[in-house]
């Protein structure tokens, strides 16, 4: 019976280790933020929120494509384009500027940048991993 109590306790405490470090990985994903531009491609692990820039410019030239010189026609066109893109595109538009606000809020000066808890940052480093493990070194060496 002592042997099978010892083994119970131990699969409870792994059981358990398992899904705080299970939790906490997630909880950690779930504050990382990377912001980019479409010219700096991130290698981006699952649960990180990308904040591409000039998103709304590009989706702005998407928009204004090949329009007539006639500015009602020209009118015309985009609110059908807009209409045509339904509710998927104004999610899309607005996602896109709520990015470029987060961004601007967080004080972003330089690109690519990945901020975990809204309080880290690393410029320059594409691979989020990386910089994650960065700001973790960081955060463990100080007291």
């Amino acid at each position: 019976m002592l042997i099978f109590s010892r083994f119970n306790a131990w699969c409870c405490w792994l059981l358990i280790s398992l899904c705080v470090a299970l939790l906490s990985n997630l909880a950690f994903a779930a504050d990382v933020l990377a912001v980019v531009d479409s010219r700096h491609p991130l290698q981006v692990p699952a649960g990180v929120r990308i904040i591409v820039l000039d998103e709304p410019a590009r989706i702005e030239a998407q928009l204004a494509a090949n329009l007539p010189a006639d500015p009602s026609r020209s009118a015309a066109i985009v609110r059908e384009r807009l209409e045509r893109g339904g509710e998927a595109l104004r999610h899309r538009i607005a996602t896109s500027y709520r990015g470029v606000v987060d961004a601007w809020s967080l004080g972003v000066t330089t690109i690519p940048a990945v901020i975990v808890d809204g309080r880290y940052v690393v410029y320059g480093e594409p691979d989020i991993a990386k910089a994650i493990a960065r700001i973790e070194a960081h955060r463990s060496a100080q007291p």
